[in-house]
């Protein structure tokens, strides 16, 4: 390519141009020839580098198991066998069976997932029917109806449960697994709406019930945790540490350039390669690995449904609210550009990583072994207003409570994990109470 810019310049000297001759274009190298989809199926080195630049922290937990597994030049999760599975959502009848003492069965003219299909809808199926792993607990808890409905596992107008799937695993037994949507879609009218964080999920109590059923053993010490989690929390993280998180919304994920609470993952754009496609990257890095480790390492999906997954959750968007009261959401958006746009910037509202120290909330999600930083990212605002309970870990029940000077006190009630103080996150509780409506008036239209 050197060579041919030189013939270039001496062939403009030969002619004697009075100005210099544009250069020919130089061809794009194949390999940057392909569109962003068939980069990241077809080169192992960009998926090594993404995780490489992604991984905010490389000694947690978290990055440690990608740097040791992720494609590697040889072996690693690359090597497990792909396992495309066979799945269709659970319905009422399929629980019929289960209380009756049945077997599962799963109709014989299922197909595995359709690699040919668009990104949208392989991805939006795969959301919602990716068996991300057999649940023996959730299928002990669909034994009782009642029970079911008070933990969250909720029925849309089609008689499925949303997020809960009958796939035929690698065993060949018949199961009842968990998805996607188990965690991050809701029913409402009857309707299942994908990116809404399923704030009435107690796995937890599902788990509970599980061991108080069948005399499973289960340590002291992790029945206490797992009382602790309540509705919409979970401490996933894959270590020892008490840190439960909210289920979080995914809202405009593609326009995030930090990704979970404890900003492990980043958008770091490395050439030559575009901030979008980075971003692009970086979540179908984040889908593929956690469907590998929620099959306990045992296979991975073809990396096509990976992907289709990772961009049909780019942009779930819940719209926005017009202002009840605009004059006094004008005044709140005032207040916001001088009180809170420092850290909550941007088009989500969200931002750079914030030290845990300055945040002042309870800091073990961002000290976790697991996948801390020693940092927190700020919460997206997009739909805040339906995001309730507040705070990473969800201690917070009401937009007015954050700003409430109340709930820093000793004898504040109403936290949402019970009486006494909720420290942290002060910004705008020094303000006088009419300038606190006006901030929580112009944030309920995000």
């Amino acid at each position: 390519m050197r060579r041919h810019a030189i013939a270039v310049a001496i062939a403009a000297a030969l002619v004697g141009c009075d100005t210099p001759a544009e250069p020919e274009p130089v061809p794009t190298p194949p390999e940057l020839r392909l569109d962003a989809r068939e980069q990241w199926l077809s080169s192992r080195e960009l998926r090594r580098s993404t995780a490489e630049a992604a991984l905010t922290n490389h000694d947690n937990l978290y990055s440690r198991e990608r740097l040791a597994s992720w494609a590697l030049p040889e072996g690693g999760w690359d090597a497990l066998p792909v396992w495309n599975p066979r799945a269709v959502q659970l319905t009422r009848e399929h629980v019929t069976s289960l209380q009756r003492g049945e077997s599962l069965r799963l109709p014989p003219d299922t197909d595995p997932f359709d690699l040919e299909r668009s990104d949208e809808a392989l991805g939006q199926r795969a959301f919602l029917e990716l068996p991300l792993r057999a649940d023996e607990f959730i299928e002990r808890a669909l034994l009782d109806d009642a029970f079911a409905q008070r933990v969250g596992l909720h029925r849309n107008r089609m008689d499925e449960y949303t997020g809960l799937v009958v796939f035929a695993d690698i065993d060949g037994r018949t199961r009842v697994g968990i998805t996607c949507a188990l965690c991050h879609a809701t029913v409402l009218d009857g309707e299942t709406v994908p990116g809404f964080a399923r704030r009435d999920l107690d796995y937890g109590r599902i788990r509970l019930a599980y061991h108080d059923v069948t005399g499973a053993p289960l340590a002291d010490e992790l029945r206490v945790r797992m009382a602790g989690w309540g509705p919409g929390r979970a401490d996933i993280t894959g270590d020892d540490d008490e840190d439960p998180v909210a289920i979080p919304d995914l809202w405009r994920l593609g326009e995030l350039d930090v990704f979970t609470q404890a900003g492990t993952l980043q958008v770091q754009p490395f050439d030559p390669y575009s901030v979008a496609d980075v971003r692009r990257f970086v979540l179908a890095f984040r889908q593929e690995t956690q469907i590998i480790q929620a099959n306990s390492e045992r296979t991975r999906p073809p990396r096509e449904i990976a992907w289709a997954l990772a961009q049909a959750i780019l942009d779930f968007d819940p719209g926005r609210l017009d202002a009840q009261d605009p004059a006094l959401a004008a005044r709140g958006r005032m207040l916001f550009d001088a009180q809170c746009d420092e850290c909550h910037s941007g088009p989500t509202g969200s931002g750079a990583p914030v030290a845990a120290e300055r945040v002042g909330t309870h800091r073990a999600l961002a000290d976790s072994r697991a996948r801390g930083t020693g940092r927190f990212r700020p919460a997206p605002l997009v739909g805040v207003i339906g995001a309730a309970p507040y705070f990473h870990d969800g201690t917070v029940a009401t937009l007015a409570d954050l700003f409430d000077p109340a709930r820093l006190r000793a004898d504040f009630t109403r936290g949402a994990r019970g009486p006494g103080p909720v420290p942290g996150h002060a910004y705008g509780t020094q303000l006088p109470a009419t300038d606190r409506s006006a901030l929580v008036a112009y944030l309920q239209t995000w």
